[in-house]
């Protein structure tokens, strides 16, 4: 799944439920739950070799992470007070793929953070299809816009 998909969706829960007992570990199962949805993301191609993993990197780092930004700025913030809340989900949304970072871009898996990955892995339903894959991942967002 996209970064802005996660961090958008788990920003709205943060946002909605003003408990952050409850909100804080919806928002990171969101992102378990959302992997699981069959989905198309940057760092698609990479094992088969039809993607450098620096190609994938300049992706989420120029164009997918900024996205996420600036979609929770929009939906949440824009025209606002500020609020710590949309931000928290933003960063706990995408939680999971920054402790998967050093495994995919750097070659170097901490043993503390191999548990983590592992179940995350388990989660990840990812496709070759872009069309596919970005389908759901833009119906969520487009809920996400009305719902807020």
């Amino acid at each position: 799944m996209l970064s802005v998909t996660h961090a958008t969706t788990a920003a709205f829960i943060t946002t909605k439920i003003p408990y952050p007992v409850i909100s804080i570990p919806l928002a990171l199962g969101s992102h378990y739950l959302e992997d699981y949805i069959k989905h198309w993301d940057v760092g698609q191609g990479i094992s088969n070799g039809h993607k450098t993993k620096k190609n994938a990197f300049y992706q989420e780092l120029f164009l997918d992470f900024p996205l996420s930004i600036l979609v929770v700025y929009l939906f949440f913030q824009h025209g606002q007070p500020f609020s710590i809340w949309p931000w928290v989900g933003w960063f706990i949304g995408l939680l999971p793929d920054f402790i998967e970072f050093p495994r995919n871009f750097l070659n170097f898996e901490p043993a503390f953070l191999k548990p983590f990955n592992n179940f995350h892995h388990r989660f990840h339903n990812s496709i070759p299809d872009k069309l596919p894959g970005l389908i759901p991942q833009i119906l969520i967002i487009i809920a996400i816009y009305f719902l807020r």
